[in-house]
């Protein structure tokens, strides 16, 4: 069985689960970086990556922002 065709690039999180996922660290709102590929909490002051389409939401793999 083949995947359903999807119109946005396998390295980009899916839109739908960026509108319901949040910082866990301070469970606030997240926004989207898609040049870096990263998951921005401003509250937390960290990045998260997004690697092949798959947010990496553990604060030890996020970068630290100012």
């Amino acid at each position: 069985m083949t995947p359903p065709h999807s119109d946005r690039p396998e390295d980009t999180a899916d839109p739908k689960l960026l509108e319901i996922l949040v910082c866990p660290v301070t469970k606030g709102p997240l926004e989207l970086d898609g040049a870096r590929r990263e998951l921005i909490s401003r509250s937390a002051k960290l990045a998260y990556p997004i690697r092949d389409g798959i947010p990496i939401m553990l604060p030890e793999e996020a970068r630290k922002i100012e």
